[in-house]
């Protein structure tokens, strides 16, 4: 019996010791994941409360620009890419297209879809833009990976084979991303949600980082040259206050212009 009672104290401590220093850890972490999962669902609550009435453009091809070499141009992703929250003509398909009409004749095929991810770009934009034989394409597509969650080894493998699909067709198109917008601006969500969701945005650029110098891609980086613009100024934003509105997609349309510009002369 003594033996006993000497041991059990010794067994005792060794396995309060373990208990104390590793308990605070669990309870966090526990805490976090709830935390976490909580607001991943006020993130999916949020975002499907009702948006301004939006109609996806054609896929009629649109002729711009009388002068110049001709440029079979391509506009895939998702509402961004579709214009949704401008009117109709200031949405960056056009208006990137009237640019380039400066000194080229240009043909736009806009086959953006609102809503669209980056597996629906790959699925249901693909095959109809390899048809087209683009010289020059614009992929804006990410904001609804973020907030669905899209793993990111998903995007990027799903961003490469989109990438090789496009080169592959052929092998001197012009590629130029958008990645995900400031989503930690969008004033849609309420904070914390904001901040969660601008988490979700920077790890959906995080994966597309690679895809871009991999395959030397023009990147034009919305989030990290108007975010800021963006948060300063909710009237950037239209009704729905989660597009932008005809001038918040101005300051995207002066980045856009100059990383088209870039990819062409590259």
């Amino acid at each position: 019996m003594p033996a006993a009672r000497a041991s059990l104290p010794i067994v005792q401590k060794g396995t309060i010791t373990i208990i104390a220093r590793n308990l605070p850890a669990k309870i966090i972490l526990t805490g976090l994941s709830a935390v976490i999962a909580v607001a991943a669902v006020e993130v999916i609550s949020a975002i499907r409360q009702p948006l301004i009435p939006f109609q996806n453009p054609s896929r009629t091809p649109v002729i711009l620009g009388s002068t110049g070499p001709h440029l079979m141009y391509a506009v895939l992703g998702d509402s961004t890419g579709a214009g949704q929250g401008a009117d109709p003509p200031s949405g960056i398909a056009i208006k990137t297209a009237e640019f380039l009409a400066q000194d080229h004749r240009v043909t736009l095929v806009n086959m953006a879809i609102s809503g669209a991810r980056i597996g629906d770009v790959l699925n249901e934009q693909i095959p109809g833009t390899v048809k087209l034989k683009p010289d020059l394409v614009l992929i804006a597509v990410g904001a609804n990976d973020s907030t669905h969650f899209t793993s990111s080894t998903v995007f990027a493998a799903q961003f490469e084979t989109v990438i090789a699909t496009l080169t592959t067709m052929n092998p001197k198109v012009k590629i130029v991303v958008t990645g995900c917008p400031d989503m930690g601006s969008v004033p849609r969500f309420a904070q914390p949600l904001r901040w969660f969701a601008g988490t979700q945005g920077n790890r959906i650029n995080s994966a597309l980082a690679p895809v871009v110098a991999r395959h030397h891609l023009v990147n034009a980086d919305i989030a990290g040259s108007t975010g800021s613009d963006f948060r300063k100024d909710p009237s950037l934003f239209a009704a729905d206050k989660f597009h932008p509105n005809d001038r918040g997609y101005e300051l995207w349309i002066k980045v856009l212009d100059r990383a088209l510009t870039s990819a062409l002369a590259g």
